[in-house]
């Protein structure tokens, strides 16, 4: 039975195939060894960090984060987001020290001996004020990392909440445990005492997507779009996107490894 397309059950079947795909990708067997979860990694954390803007773009939408002060939308959707900034930005890692996961998954790269030099120059460029562009070519990424990246940006500059809130949703949270079941199996096992934090960073994240963030984050889609159709065929169209652009990553790194990507 067919849901209405103007529900979170109804994009949900829109998207599943390309769901499927993603979870089905071929990356997460490539991985043999700690080369090539090192490669992995200095790949993936410009998404982890990309992330991040995705989620403070809906926190800048949604919520008022400029002088003086005023109640702005939706107390319950204000809510949803706060929610999740807390536990994205201020988590706590093993010691429960307070660290976001973009910081937690940098000290997974220092751990295992990936090199975090290219999303430091990132970083570094991006406080000297460069655009997101100029501070990739700074950081001298793979071409498939800089499509990502833009794509993303190109979602948040849409100025179109629920366009953002569908991406982080459904091209983010709903996916990510179940590509991350993946790779957390066996880590542990097959590199002991290499990959403690990082296997904290994984099991964090399906703990936290599955249990809290993803139906906060549905939730949220729900208000945005509310009874609007044209708002939920841009969601289910985003969310598609934001899907493929990941399996050119992902392609992108399986490039990087040596692997044939099979078209």
């Amino acid at each position: 039975m067919s849901a209405s397309p103007n529900s979170i059950e109804g994009l949900q079947q829109k998207l599943a195939p390309a769901r499927q795909q993603l979870v089905d990708h071929g990356i997460y067997h490539a991985l043999t060894s700690l080369d090539d979860l090192r490669t992995f990694m200095q790949h993936h954390v410009f998404a982890v960090w990309d992330f991040m803007s995705l989620l403070k773009a809906l926190q800048r939408e949604l919520t008022c984060v400029t002088l003086p002060w005023v109640p702005k939308g939706n107390p319950a959707t204000r809510r949803l987001i706060n929610d999740i900034v807390l536990e994205e930005e201020t988590d706590v890692d093993p010691e429960g020290r307070s660290s976001s996961h973009f910081e937690l998954y940098l000290r997974s790269m220092q751990e295992c001996g990936a090199d975090t030099e290219p999303v430091e120059r990132l970083l570094v460029a991006l406080a000297e004020g460069k655009t997101v562009a100029e501070a990739l070519h700074a950081a001298q990424v793979p071409t498939s990392v800089r499509e990502f990246v833009l794509s993303t940006f190109a979602i948040i500059d849409s100025g179109k909440p629920h366009a953002v809130a569908a991406a982080f949703t459904f091209g983010r949270e709903d996916v990510i445990p179940d590509m991350f079941r993946h790779l957390v199996a066996d880590l542990q096992r097959r590199f002991p005492g290499q990959l403690d934090t990082f296997a904290y960073y994984l099991n964090r994240h399906i703990e936290l997507d599955e249990e809290v963030h993803t139906p906060l984050a549905q939730q949220m889609v729900r208000e945005l779009c509310g009874d609007d159709a044209q708002k939920w065929q841009e969601a289910a169209t985003v969310a598609a996107d934001c899907m493929q652009a990941r399996v050119a990553l992902w392609n992108g790194i399986q490039a990087d490894l040596g692997v044939v990507v099979s078209s």
